[in-house]
């Protein structure tokens, strides 16, 4: 099919084929997820389809990164859950709501861009633990009712289906790309089923998703202050999981397309779809990794596929519901499988001995967290914490001196590496304060006075020479480190000399 330019995103061309085929695989991978994660936060099955479609529909529109999925997630489960058992549905819908104004304000502060900081071991652990998890999510299709392993012809016949959808989803980008493989596998498998009268599991066996429009509707709890104090945690932390969450995968987009998404406008778009999921009955949600990896795969590029995946599914709901629930679980659980195997950055195993060691431990400690307790947010923040302080402590071994003195008996100090809090004792370590001559220089050219500690870390040191009366002079102090120095006087007595002799470095960048 001719390429035209996109209706909702000028700036690529955009296949409506492939998009429209692509969406409607999505839409079908939608349905079970959205009624388990509904089921996981003690809702039902129509809060979470209805929020599937508000989050998706929304989030397409809207959002910073064409191709991306929105929907109802595990990750916002998780959070609501003790709030949906103790207070029920009413009070969800307002705390998606306030999550939602909180996301808005993120976006509109420019919080995105903080996503810039998470290092890349933290990606590879969150993505790593997020295809274990979607893979072992699927292993419960595989049991009966009662949690038991299937056994005999029924775990042969869905060990079956699964193989052929996997094969089929490997073997059809080979011969053709004009039907996204996902797409045909499913309805390849169903066509099996049906034509032989396969008995085996179906989406129908989760629950029915028959319904109608999302209806309207004002959540029914008090509006004071009370009602504020009991939902603004539960707010807080789906607001902070749904934008980790959505932001780490629009970055995992970015590198597979090639292009750049707009994370301040994802935060607005992921805060406007949560406010209209609360107010149509939706449990919220956020960005969704398998279901966007699914949506790239099928060769969708554009807002279009999204748009289609989140009405189909809503027509699903209102027209098609008796023949959805038929379509077998193997189908999608094979999807899914190779959704796992595709998000899995196998890369990662060669790196092996080929990276520091505390970038490998990163990694493995943000997969292991994302794994065993399905937080992504306290994987991703665990992350980034562990790196920083890592960064911290090389940083803070690097500070060194070289030390000389001038004709005119003067010592010097030139400082290599910044000065902060995690190099002050190594800095204090340098200076031999009762064998140096009366007077000392301290040159920054190679250094930056970083943070508070810095400036505290010169004040004893600067104290310490004037105890046994020798005189200490600061040079090559940048623009900023003097800024600092100025700010904190008020705080801090920095008892510094500048000795007219020596010129300031001006910092012109």
């Amino acid at each position: 099919m001719k390429k035209v330019l996109n209706l909702f995103d000028f700036s690529q061309k955009v296949d409506y084929k492939i998009e429209i085929l692509a969406g409607l695989t999505v839409a079908l991978a939608l349905i079970p997820e959205a009624i388990a994660f509904a089921f996981m936060a003690e809702l039902s099955p129509l809060t979470g389809l209805y929020a599937a479609f508000m989050m998706g529909l929304v989030a397409s529109i809207l959002g910073g990164r064409p191709g991306m999925i929105s929907g109802a997630t595990g990750a916002v489960a998780v959070v609501i859950v003790s709030l949906s058992i103790s207070h029920g549905p009413e009070y969800i819908f307002a705390t998606v709501i306030f999550a939602g104004v909180l996301q808005i304000l993120a976006g509109v502060f420019r919080l995105g861009k903080f996503m810039r900081l998470v290092p890349q071991p933290v990606v590879y652990g969150f993505v790593n633990g997020l295809a274990v998890i979607i893979f072992m999510s699927q292993l419960d299709q595989f049991k009966n009712e009662e949690g038991d392993w299937l056994t005999g012809s029924p775990l042969y016949i869905i060990l079956g289906l699964v193989l052929v959808t996997m094969v089929i989803i490997w073997a059809l980008p080979k011969l053709t790309k004009a039907v996204p493989s996902s797409l045909a596998a499913i309805l390849v498998v169903f066509g099996i089923v049906m034509f032989f009268g396969i008995n085996t599991k179906s989406v129908g066996d989760l629950a029915s998703i028959e319904g109608g429009f999302p209806p309207f509707h004002i959540p029914m709890v008090p509006f004071n202050l009370e009602t504020i104090i009991l939902i603004a945690p539960y707010s807080l932390i789906m607001a902070g999981v749904g934008l980790i969450e959505s932001l780490l995968t629009l970055n995992i987009i970015d590198e597979i397309t090639e292009t750049r998404g707009r994370g301040n406008k994802e935060c607005v778009a992921q805060g406007t779809a949560n406010i209209l999921s609360g107010f149509f009955s939706g449990m919220g949600g956020c960005a969704m990794l398998g279901q966007s990896l699914i949506n790239i795969s099928s060769g969708a590029r554009a807002r279009l596929s999204g748009i289609v995946a989140a009405i189909m599914l809503l027509v699903f709901i209102m027209f098609g519901s008796s023949l959805i629930e038929k379509l077998p679980m193997a189908a999608l659980t094979g999807v899914m499988i190779m959704v796992a195997i595709g998000t899995f950055e196998w890369v990662s195993f060669k790196m092996i001995g080929k990276i520091p060691t505390a970038d490998l431990f990163v990694g493995i400690t943000v997969a292991v967290v994302t794994i065993f307790l399905h937080n992504l947010a306290l994987a991703v923040l665990v992350g980034v914490i562990i790196a920083a302080l890592v960064f911290a402590w090389d940083n803070a071994k690097r500070i060194r001196a070289r030390k000389y003195i001038d004709d005119n008996g003067k010592k010097h100090y030139e400082i290599y590496g910044p000065l902060f809090f995690g190099s002050t004792a190594i800095f204090a370590s340098k200076f031999d304060i009762l064998n140096d001559p009366e007077e000392i220089v301290i040159d920054f050219s190679e250094s930056r006075v970083v943070d508070m500690s810095a400036i505290d870390a010169l004040n004893k040191l600067t104290e310490r020479y004037l105890k046994v009366g020798k005189k200490v002079h600061l040079k090559h102090l940048s623009n900023d480190c003097r800024k600092l120095i100025k700010n904190a006087d008020a705080l801090i007595d920095v008892n510094v000399i500048e000795d007219p002799t020596y010129k300031v470095m001006v910092d012109k960048i």
